[in-house]
């Protein structure tokens, strides 16, 4: 590595073209914080044509990405396609075999393939960085392989999907329900033409299996997350939650439950009730926030810009710097071979609220029907509202129970199965805990 940080840039959507005005905007700035000039000595990306709102001319196109792992002026290769296989995958393969230091985005390669990745720059002594996989600008990844450092990390949990955030938020000040917030969602670019992505968890998924990870010093293990989306919730559910003195959010939470080799990790992406007087019930938009809490520095609040951008080609400059410093070290806080690999977690023994709600027909018996399943699985209801009316005519019956074992809620759940008074799954969201 020279006097100039020479590097390549791999896509250019809306976070490639970011980078580059970044990078041009601030270049002095960037340099006097690098200790060098960082220089974009190549590019490429499927469509050349394209207008992508930034001047391409000062940049040598390359129409093979894999010529880039081998180019001996580029020192860093910087990945913003996406997928987790396929294209990024093999390039990242090449470009770590081929001593070049690797930067992404791409955070559901980092979730299903980042063990083998950190593996191979570790063996070759390169960097392998990731900060913009997870909540766009803000500095989650380094404040946790950093700053917490010194910390045992007991939770951490968070809002990681801006479009779910903003899709509730939007149904909070509307009173729309869940498929007319979507499709303006949709109309203004905060949700992909298809977003089941996003609306079922699996992007707020990703990012968990990552942050726990960095967290607990445990492997990767994203098929491990029990997962649930928003895709249930009516604007029924958020009037009842804000009438107890709740929002609801969707929630990426893990947990490593006990300690040695007695360890298990939990994992869960689901929309939870949040009280009011927690910082996560405040966050509005397409907004990001991570809590960590750490035995000695107490509970730790990340919150910013989760996407676009600007936000996520700071983070990527930021992963550049520090290359352009020679800060390397290991990807998940320590080297992948100390990394512990736990056991999953079972959710029945786990202690909590919850909030649950019936679709019932309109007669009369089912209320009763219902609280005797509760009754003999020993849910204890703390409060009930029976109100409104969903679209087909249905009757609404919420509760919130008394805190005990999700077992017991799932027997209920089980012993109400095929019943004819139930006119949809029933929906359970989990009430988070101070």
């Amino acid at each position: 590595m020279g006097e100039t940080l020479n590097i390549a840039l791999v896509g250019l959507g809306t976070v490639g073209a970011g980078v580059i005005r970044l990078v041009e905007e601030n270049a002095e700035l960037i340099a006097r914080r690098a200790g060098k000039p960082i220089r974009i000595a190549g590019i490429t990306a499927r469509d050349r044509a394209k207008d992508r709102g930034v001047d391409l001319s000062p940049y040598e196109w390359v129409d093979d990405m894999g010529e880039f792992a081998t180019r001996e002026d580029i020192d860093v290769v910087v990945e913003l396609i996406g997928g987790a296989d396929g294209p990024a995958l093999t390039l990242a393969k090449e470009c770590l075999s081929g001593g070049k230091a690797f930067v992404t985005a791409n955070k559901a390669m980092v979730a299903h393939h980042g063990l083998d990745l950190a593996q191979r720059a570790e063996q070759a002594g390169l960097a392998f960085k990731y900060e913009a996989a997870v909540a766009g600008g803000i500095p989650v990844i380094k404040g946790l392989r950093e700053g917490a450092a010194a910390n045992r990390l007991s939770r951490v949990y968070g809002i990681l999907n801006g479009t779910c955030n903003f899709i509730l938020s939007a149904m909070e000040k509307t009173g729309q329900d869940f498929a007319e917030v979507l499709a303006e969602a949709q109309a203004r670019g905060f949700a992909e033409a298809d977003p089941s992505f996003d609306i079922d968890g699996v992007d707020a998924a990703h990012k968990l299996s990552i942050l726990a990870a960095l967290a607990f010093g445990t492997e990767l293990d994203f098929d491990g997350i029990e997962r649930s989306g928003i895709r249930k919730i009516l604007s029924a559910d958020i009037a009842q939650a804000a009438a107890l003195g709740y929002r609801i959010r969707l929630i990426g939470m893990a947990e490593l439950d006990g300690s040695n080799g007695d360890a298990r990790l939990f994992q869960r992406v689901h929309p939870y009730l949040v009280p009011m007087h927690h910082p996560l019930a405040h966050v509005e938009g397409s907004t990001n926030a991570v809590v960590a809490e750490g035995n000695f520095s107490g509970r730790l609040l990340f919150q910013g810009a989760g996407a676009g951008d600007g936000p996520t080609a700071s983070a990527v400059v930021a992963d550049l710097i520090d290359i352009a410093r020679g800060e390397i070290g290991p990807a998940f806080s320590m080297p992948v071979r100390e990394l512990d690999k736990v056991a999953r977690a079972e959710t029945g023994h786990r202690i909590g609220k919850c909030y649950l709600r019936f679709e019932v027909a309109d007669r009369p018996g089912v209320l009763a029907e219902i609280t005797a399943a509760m009754r003999d699985a020993g849910v204890s209801i703390e409060s009930l509202i029976q109100k409104g009316r969903s679209p087909d005519g249905s009757v609404l019956v919420a509760m919130v129970t008394h805190e005990g074992p999700e077992s017991a809620v799932a027997a209920t759940l089980s012993a109400l199965k095929g019943s004819p008074s139930l006119h949809a799954d029933p929906l359970v969201v989990h009430i988070l805990g101070d």
